[in-house]
């Protein structure tokens, strides 16, 4: 299967080096508007004009609301399609069910997938009401993309009784527009979020990671699927830097360091100045940009593994840089790529070598990197996919 590029759009130009310092309810009046609908259409097209794939829209207690998002990116652009985080527990399945199905076939079909995030940041999850434990809703998660898979694939009502959801006489109408369905991507490091994710998801997704470890946990979840007679596809979460030279990106990355690094000191002292307004946030306003490493409120095991790698060192195989992992607490999407386009691709192809066949792309500059990678970095990963697909099938 040819490689999948994935970017990331959001509804004001943000990032650790930009943007508001925190994403919480100060933001409303402190840092400008949350959503910014012409940046939106901007990065949207960049990404559909850079020969991405798809989009993913992120999830947050406090942020915009995604599928709305979604409907917005799928009108302004021609072939992009969209990848919505969806965190199971506040809106029912039959309903997610049927909004996924609905906005698939007014949208062409085909352009819409669900990222199941189960959360491990338990301020973020009591915002919205969710005092589950974290292994409960790793339990929770898999019986929503049971439900929602039935209910895609059934012609007629069935009845259903689980730990979580009850239904009688449960039914869509409405099914996916394409035979190929709507693919459920998930992601989690720990014991349960393996056993959910090798019975129920299409995709698993990886935050970046040393290829060593990536594949060790490749190999724990191929085993798991196979037991249960699956088969997985995998995506990989990375922050390229790149530029002319090798050093040149070296020295951005510094400096990307040194501005987040800034930018944290200074929304510790905002948070310092508005404590009521602050209060219950856990230190960061959201669960991407947090503004210190300290993990007593998360129960995520993916974060812990980032933060425990990125304290040892910067810098794993050739240019996987963690020094943004490590100022930020791994809170989310933090491991970059460092170099020249061909040297960054390069490492992308080999993550694909050991199998991941989807590649998120993040910049710190998200709209101007987007740009960038589709002029000078994602032809170069398609070209290289496309050798390593054509010698395996010649072998």
């Amino acid at each position: 299967m040819p490689v999948e590029i994935i970017g990331m759009v959001g509804t004001r130009d943000a990032s650790e080096i930009k943007g508001p310092l925190v994403d919480g309810p100060v933001v409303d009046w402190m840092d400008g508007p949350v959503i910014d609908p012409s940046y939106l259409v901007d990065i949207s097209k960049a990404h559909d004009e850079g020969d991405f794939d798809r989009v993913l829209i992120g999830y947050g207690a406090v942020a915009p609301e995604g599928w709305a998002v979604a409907a917005t990116v799928l009108q302004c652009t021609k072939r992009l399609k969209v990848m919505v985080a969806h965190r199971p527990g506040f809106v029912q399945p039959v309903l997610v069910a049927r909004s996924a199905a609905t906005l698939d076939h007014l949208t062409g079909g085909g352009r819409i997938a669900i990222h199941f995030i189960t959360g491990g940041d338990e301020a973020d999850q009591r915002r919205e009401g969710d005092f589950v434990p974290h292994d409960a809703r790793y339990r929770r998660t898999g019986e929503t993309m049971a439900i929602m898979r039935r209910l895609w694939s059934e012609d007629s009502p069935f009845d259903f009784e689980g730990e979580f959801f009850r239904y009688e006489g449960a039914f869509s109408s409405v099914k996916p527009a394409t035979p190929g369905g709507i693919p459920l991507f998930f992601a989690g490091a720990s014991p349960p979020a393996i056993e959910v994710g090798a019975t129920q998801a299409d995709v698993y997704a990886f935050w970046g990671e040393p290829r060593e470890a990536v594949a060790a946990r490749k190999q724990v979840i191929d085993e798991a699927a196979a037991r249960v007679g699956r088969t997985l596809r995998y995506s990989i979460s990375l922050r390229p830097i790149v530029a002319d030279t090798e050093q040149e990106a070296w020295d951005k990355a510094e400096w990307i360091a040194e501005t987040t690094a800034e930018r944290i000191g200074r929304a510790k002292e905002r948070m310092a100045g508005h404590k009521d307004t602050y209060s219950g946030l856990g230190g960061a306003g959201n669960a991407t940009y947090s503004v210190d490493r300290d993990t007593g409120g998360t129960t995520s095991v993916g974060r812990k593994r980032l933060i425990e790698m990125s304290a040892d060192r910067d810098v794993y195989d050739e240019r996987l840089w963690m020094k943004v992992a490590n100022l930020t607490g791994a809170a989310g999407n933090s491991t970059a790529l460092v170099g020249t386009p061909e040297q960054v691709a390069e490492a992308m192809l080999r993550y694909y070598d050991l199998g991941i066949g989807a590649l998120l792309l993040k910049g710190f500059d998200p709209l101007v990197d987007a740009i960038d990678y589709g002029k000078r970095l994602i032809p170069l990963v398609r070209e290289g996919a496309a050798r390593r697909d054509a010698k395996g099938r010649a072998s």
